[in-house]
């Protein structure tokens, strides 16, 4: 069983019991729902929504905020001798997927 859910204008794959890191939520601690959902999987059974499902929803769980890898940005000018390395290290929320519930 799984589920395509758009958390913050992204597209992700969850299943339960399922350890996942979107951008980061803002406020949320605990559990949450998400009623989001595009796309939902059951053995064969398939629903598609237009663009969302309305009887499915997930429940997770943020488990806390981690940071991802460095991401590295090049500023170059090209015979003008200037060369610049700008990096960070983007912010991510971890959740944990407790249940996917369709009625």
């Amino acid at each position: 069983m799984y589920a395509i859910v758009e958390i913050a204008g992204k597209q992700y794959k969850v299943e339960k019991d399922a350890v996942i890191n979107v951008d980061r939520l803002k406020g949320s601690e605990g559990s949450i729902t998400i009623e989001k959902v595009l796309l939902y999987s059951n053995s064969g059974d398939v629903r598609v929504g237009q663009p969302y499902l309305k009887n499915v929803q997930v429940k997770a769980e943020v488990l806390g905020e981690i940071k991802g890898k460095k991401v590295l940005g090049i500023k170059f000018k090209r015979r003008k001798n200037y060369q610049r390395t700008i990096g960070h290290r983007p912010v991510y929320s971890q959740l944990k997927i407790s249940d996917v519930v369709a009625s």
